[in-house]
């Protein structure tokens, strides 16, 4: 058995929970995702503002390249 320890008020539907437990493997997942894939695990930077500049184009950058991988290939020209 698993448990989960929240804060969540009493009353709140078990759909809502399930889905705000599954959030966290999505998160896990993108965050994996990033790392390698937009350089996300070469920062090194020291202050607030260069970690910050960095998270924010690479958090902008992911929703475009998965938009991009899903879209319909355009056939090359023979």
């Amino acid at each position: 058995m698993k448990y989960w320890i929240s804060s969540l008020p009493a009353d709140i539907p078990a759909k809502d929970l399930v889905r705000l437990a599954k959030a966290r493997w999505r998160i896990e997942h993108d965050y994996r995702e990033l790392k390698p894939a937009l350089g996300m695990d070469h920062f090194e930077s020291r202050s607030f503002t260069g970690w910050h500049r960095d998270v924010t184009l690479v958090t902008d950058a992911h929703p475009f390249l998965t938009e991009q991988r899903r879209a319909p290939k355009v056939p090359a020209r023979a």
